[in-house]
């Protein structure tokens, strides 16, 4: 059975989301990801509890990739309606410590 979230309701989802990816921490850093300025852009469909992590990495070949990924995945696990989790890596813009 499908959810039907207002639009209040998806944004404060999406907070709900983007709160929870602040316990994910950048081990090579010590920031989380939020802070870090990863994150791109997260969506969430009601109508499938599909959330989407738009994120980049501060190096191309960061070798935590997987590690983030999983640490992802176990943060938005608390967060009760989303069903599934897609974390899109994304290299443009290219990070920066101005993020």
């Amino acid at each position: 059975m499908s959810e039907t979230y207002t639009e209040q309701e998806v944004q404060e989802i999406k907070d709900r989301i983007t709160t929870a990816l602040e316990t994910v921490i950048a081990p090579e850093l010590g920031i989380d990801i939020v802070n870090l300025g990863s994150i791109y852009d997260v969506d969430f469909t009601g109508a499938t509890g599909e959330a989407i992590v738009k994120m980049t990495l501060t190096t191309m070949g960061c070798t935590l990739a997987d590690v983030i990924t999983d640490n992802i995945h176990d943060a938005l696990a608390d967060v009760a309606e989303v069903k599934n989790v897609e974390v899109q890596l994304v290299w443009y813009p290219a990070w920066t410590t101005d993020r």
